[in-house]
């Protein structure tokens, strides 16, 4: 299958991140190259544009679609929790700009052999690095009932987590539970009828959070954030673009940290902590207009958030 991505609020973020044609800017989730390619095309020929990505198939095929750009291009196989480590190696310690684009690609969605759709039958995989080591398949055998209702309550929001864990716990005894389609089944046995009649698809996010954990979406944003910002020149920019509240929640917090001058409490009359503002922050977040979200209705939720580094 074709590797296919919609990126969301394209110009949008093209607009909000890109200050220097010049520049040095890097997409920390390349994927099918959509908001680099865009980049790419305002930089001039000295610009450099890198790319990092996990997945194999994203960097093969972004790579072909960067070749007709006049700019310097990079591509890198990483995660961009090492974003510092990939760039600095490479003897890049000053960037214009930073793109990150959250969540999975709509190509991993589509593709039934990936495990992260709950439409298709597939494998319970749902790595993004096919490389590692924890699938969906071990989460969903192996985790305690505790950690299930933890992980489905925390990285879900859903209401249900406790009758799906249990649901979860009982079928896996029968046997192993071993592709999508089995644990979509599992979950909409756990989920009243009536509840299954109202919002998304029953499984929707019982299936976020199980990825959130395999791929541990959560845990490396908000290093990864400060990672990038130290690396931004002053006057450079890092734009977010996220598809859930958790992601946006520790997006719109680490950039107030990052914008916020003394933290000392108010009682001490003078400063101690020395802590100074390294940004400056948008307080709106940018949403997709009507017209995107006919076209693209998985940019429904999406978010960007920008900071300029002070």
């Amino acid at each position: 299958m074709e590797f296919h991505h919609v990126s969301v609020l394209l110009n949008e973020t093209v607009n909000a991140v890109l200050t220097n044609p010049h520049g040095i800017y890097v997409d920390c989730t390349l994927g099918g190259a959509g908001h680099a390619h865009a980049l790419g095309e305002q930089l001039a020929a000295d610009g450099l544009l890198i790319g990092l990505d996990q997945d194999e198939v994203a960097l093969a095929t972004a790579t072909e679609r960067l070749r007709d750009l006049k700019c310097q291009v990079m591509t890198i196989p990483t995660n961009f929790k090492d974003l510092k480590t990939a760039l600095t190696s490479r003897g890049i310690t000053e960037v214009d700009g930073f793109i990150f684009d959250l969540g999975v690609s709509s190509y991993q969605l589509d593709t039934a052999e990936r495990g992260f759709s709950y439409m298709q039958d597939g494998p319970l995989d749902m790595r993004m690095d096919r490389q590692g080591n924890l699938t969906a398949q071990d989460v969903v055998n192996g985790y305690s009932e505790a950690d299930l209702v933890r992980i489905i309550q925390d990285y879900g929001e859903e209401r249900w987590a406790k009758r799906i864990a249990q649901f979860i716990v009982a079928a896996r005894s029968e046997k192993p539970i071993t592709t999508t389609g089995e644990l979509t089944k599992i979950i909409k046995q756990a989920i009243p009828a009536g509840a299954r009649r109202e919002g998304p698809h029953p499984a929707k996010r019982t299936f976020q959070a199980i990825r959130i954990e395999v791929n541990q979406e959560l845990a490396i944003l908000k290093d990864s954030f400060k990672d990038a910002v130290d690396l931004l020149k002053p006057g450079g920019r890092i734009g977010v673009i996220t598809f859930h509240s958790l992601e946006d929640r520790i997006t719109k917090q680490t950039f107030k940290e990052l914008s916020t001058g003394c933290i000392c409490p108010p009682e001490l009359p003078v400063c101690v902590c020395h802590h100074v503002a390294v940004v400056k922050a948008r307080n709106k977040a940018i949403e997709p207009g009507n017209e995107e979200v006919t076209a693209n209705p998985r940019a429904r939720s999406a978010k960007l958030r920008v900071a300029e580094k002070v």
